[in-house]
């Protein structure tokens, strides 16, 4: 697999979108709304990625419920994270099951379309970041561990892997990375005791297989945003945390990246950091500058190839099954309550 993951315009492929899928560093393609009509015509664009694809892909989107879900209609509404435990001090068996019930059935839905993952849950905690807000299990790492496990769990009995974002937390500041270059001012030790601890934990319960950090600067421990960092990539989460996991960039194209360059030079410094895949969203003249002026020496790790998918189910046969319906049935009820 190559350590690029790109986009694509529309409802199906464009002819240079083709010729794009058969670059050597290409490794992954992200979805998004634009990209979504109906059941079939998803279906359809997911067989022509693999197809005009030359390395063997990891299809992926961002469908953590809430107000970040990519498909909508034929697809169930899985609601914000932040709304299953809302203002509670403590965290109730209903609660835990609800979390697992829906990390299964997002995870379910998605599978049975072929596309590997998901980039859930959300980790970091409900602060003051209005762009994290409610997509937060809870204001307490506490209960945001807990709920998020059950989650991850469900995401698991499913079949996909868990990627947890935004290491270490983009909870607890004000400004949207996607529009703004965010700065963490807090102690060190703040960050790590609370936020990073989310993660951390996580990871020593076997429960997080990839991450992508925060486009965030921590000044207290590096001038470079978390994903850029070597400090924070190899030094903390490799070599502290003893994370084996895949690290996937966020979006190279959103603000907080911008600072570090030409799009080329976002990747390089990436990947050099110790990412094994790098992101570039919503630009594709920049997709295709990266993918020319990147090294084709670039060796790929390897473990972005465990985030493949390890089922296959149609949603017709999903449909079907015991455990879907009582999840549709939970989900309702979730609703009416």
């Amino acid at each position: 697999m190559g350590p690029i993951m790109l986009d694509v315009s529309s409802f199906e492929l464009t002819a240079v979108e083709k010729d794009v899928l058969d670059h050597p560093l290409v490794g992954g393609v992200i979805l998004f709304s634009r990209n979504y009509h109906d059941q079939q015509q998803l279906a359809e664009l997911v067989r022509q990625i693999r197809h005009h694809s030359r390395n063997e892909l990891l299809v992926a989107v961002d469908h953590e419920g809430g107000r970040v879900q990519r498909f909508r209609d034929s697809f169930s509404a899985i609601p914000a994270m932040g709304s299953i435990a809302a203002n509670q001090d403590s965290i109730t068996d209903e609660m835990r099951t609800d979390a697992n019930t829906f990390g299964w059935l997002m995870a379910s839905e998605l599978l049975a379309f072929d596309i590997d993952i998901s980039f859930a849950p959300v980790l970091d905690i409900w602060g003051i970041s209005d762009v994290i807000g409610d997509r937060s299990f809870h204001q307490q790492p506490d209960l945001l561990i807990e709920l998020a496990s059950a989650f991850i769990l469900g995401m698991r009995s499913a079949g996909m892997k868990s990627t947890g974002k935004h290491f270490p937390g983009h909870g607890n500041v004000k400004e949207d990375s996607h529009i703004a270059m965010p700065i963490d001012k807090r102690n060190k030790q703040v960050i790590f005791e609370q936020d990073m601890r989310v993660f951390s934990e996580l990871h020593h319960k076997g429960l997080l297989d990839a991450v992508m950090p925060a486009h965030v600067i921590y000044p207290e421990v590096d001038s470079m945003p978390a994903g850029f960092s070597k400090i924070w990539v190899e030094q903390i989460l490799r070599q502290q945390l003893a994370f084996n996991g895949v690290v996937f960039t966020d979006d190279l194209s959103m603000q907080g990246a911008a600072h570090l360059g030409s799009f080329v030079e976002r990747a390089e410094t990436a990947l050099q950091a110790g990412c094994d895949m790098a992101l570039v969203c919503n630009h594709p003249d920049a997709a295709i500058a990266v993918l020319d002026g990147l090294s084709r020496d670039y060796v790929p790790t390897g473990r972005v190839r465990s985030m493949r998918k390890t089922v296959d189910l149609g949603f017709d046969q999903l449909q079907q099954s015991v455990q879907y319906k009582n999840a549709i049935q939970r989900l309702e009820q979730f609703y009416e309550s």
